[in-house]
């Protein structure tokens, strides 16, 4: 039996207004996984009334009482790994080893969170009057929009809220229509466990050709003060436009054509294993996964035939089987789009070394490319699959200028057993977040993490993700009457 889920308004699960529904599908069966609520502006409306309604007294919330109520559902969080296994195989067709990483590292956003609510926040500035004190202090902004992804949906969905959350705002969820449970209401539900105050986290879900009415509703509320979206590129964008259009500032984590540069001095046997990890898990499905492969030329010829022959061997298919390394795609559209993509490069001249060809369902082959050409879309475009396109390069200015263009700038990985050589290497490389001796995808709650160029703005982690959904407020305080000239 599918399960059935409503709307999480001010405590209370509640139907939509209009009584309409959405199916929520397995992507490796096609069955229906859940059915939940679909809900409509008038249902955004009650959803920030909530919110709204409950920020004072959330605000106002003694600091370590907030910060015990975070330590506790990332305790909870931490005991469900089972159940996380199940929903992200069932929902967005993730494999059981991504299942427990998502909930580890959601766990300890959650400490990380918990963390910044005592730590020391504001300044004491100097002032210009004679016996004045000015302060720098940061207060909440009051109810936040947030927009939770599928493809790490517990991950995603715990940044989506523990920051501002952490910062004092309450907060509207606008899950993903792909995982609305794991990415919403799950989340929601440990919160509420433990002992999170009604309507301080409210989850709305919607059918997807609702998507953009909700989004736009949500954010031109006037009583929502900033809006947190992770994302595509192109969603971020109109997101960000609205955002704009009203004045509220925005945290946008958007896509990634991220490169893996294994330079001259790597170890290649290391390298075929971190860039195999980068381009192929979670099936390519993480903004920070690896697009492109740059290999100095002297190691191409050992690495690509070490590299193919490895991702040629990973076992795919069925997520809830522990063996399976690439699961399904999101959706059987999401795997025909990616075939689609390594078909136009093989068109236009590009050779597959191991993959191709069409996908089963929504499971796509681990895909390895060579001789990508630059008018064919792979070049420019994210994968957002199983895929990526081993180029070689001469020297390391070559390996910058191929790994810079791109109109994007989320992460880098840079394979080299010299730091002082990656270093150098890595300050000339425009994105966001780089590893050197390392592949692209990493996350820790307390590092900054966002991109840059099309990639988006704003960081989430650490005190980076407090400051950005919490206000600067200059305070003075005179001790002494001051004398005015009139």
């Amino acid at each position: 039996m599918p399960i059935t889920r409503e709307l999480l308004i001010g405590g209370k699960d509640v139907p939509a207004a209009s009584g309409r529904t959405a199916e929520d599908l397995n992507p490796y069966t096609g069955e229906v996984y859940a059915t939940v609520a679909a809900a409509g502006p008038e249902d955004v409306r009650r959803a920030v009334d909530a919110a709204d309604a409950a920020f004072e007294e959330w605000a106002a919330l003694a600091p370590f009482a907030r910060r015990a109520i975070l330590l506790k559902a990332a305790d909870l969080l931490e005991g469900r790994g089972g159940q996380v296994a199940e929903l992200m195989a069932g929902e967005a067709g993730g494999t059981r080893p991504w299942a427990y990483f998502n909930v580890a590292l959601a766990a300890n956003m959650l400490r990380e969170a918990a963390a910044a609510v005592t730590a020391p926040r504001g300044e004491v500035l100097t002032a210009q009057e004679q016996g004045a004190l000015g302060l720098a202090v940061r207060e909440p902004v009051g109810v936040v929009a947030a927009f939770a992804p599928w493809n790490a949906p517990v991950i995603l969905g715990v940044r989506a809220v523990a920051a501002p959350l952490a910062a004092g705002n309450t907060v509207v969820v606008k899950a993903s229509e792909d995982a609305p449970l794991a990415c919403g209401l799950f989340v929601a539900d440990v919160l509420r466990e433990a002992g999170l105050p009604d309507g301080v986290l409210n989850v709305i879900t919607n059918d997807r050709a609702d998507a953009a009415e909700i989004a736009e509703a949500l954010i031109a509320d006037e009583r929502v003060r900033a809006v947190n979206f992770t994302g595509s590129t192109n969603v971020g964008r109109i997101i960000g436009e609205h955002a704009a259009r009203h004045l509220k500032p925005a945290v946008l984590e958007l896509g990634g054509k991220n490169a893996v540069i294994v330079l001259a001095d790597a170890d290649v046997d290391y390298a075929v294993d971190a860039v195999t990890f980068s381009v192929f898990m979670n099936a390519g499905q993480i903004c920070m996964s690896g697009d492109r492969i740059l290999v100095h030329e002297s190691l191409a010829e050992e690495f690509t035939r070490k590299f193919a022959a490895k991702a040629a061997s990973l076992p795919s298919g069925d997520p809830s089987d522990p063996h399976t390394v690439v699961g399904p795609l999101v959706a059987a559209s999401a795997a025909r789009r990616v075939a689609r993509l390594v078909e136009d490069a093989v068109a236009k001249g590009a050779t597959v070394l191991t993959g191709g060809g069409e996908p089963d369902g929504a499971v796509h082959p681990a895909t390895v490319l060579t001789d990508v050409p630059k008018d064919a879309e792979l070049y420019h475009a994210e994968a957002f699959g199983p895929v990526c396109v081993v180029e070689t390069f001469a020297d390391d200015a070559t390996a910058v200028a191929v790994a810079n263009d791109t109109d994007n700038g989320l992460t880098c990985g840079i394979i080299t057993e010299n730091a002082t050589h990656g270093l150098a290497v890595a300050r000339r490389i425009r994105t966001g977040i780089v590893h050197i001796n390392d592949q692209s995808v990493a996350d820790e709650p307390q590092a900054p993490f966002g991109g840059f160029k099309a990639s988006g703005y704003g960081r989430f982690g650490g005190r980076w993700g407090i400051e950005a959904f919490s206000n600067t407020r200059w305070v003075t305080i005179a001790t002494q009457q001051a004398h005015y000239p009139f």
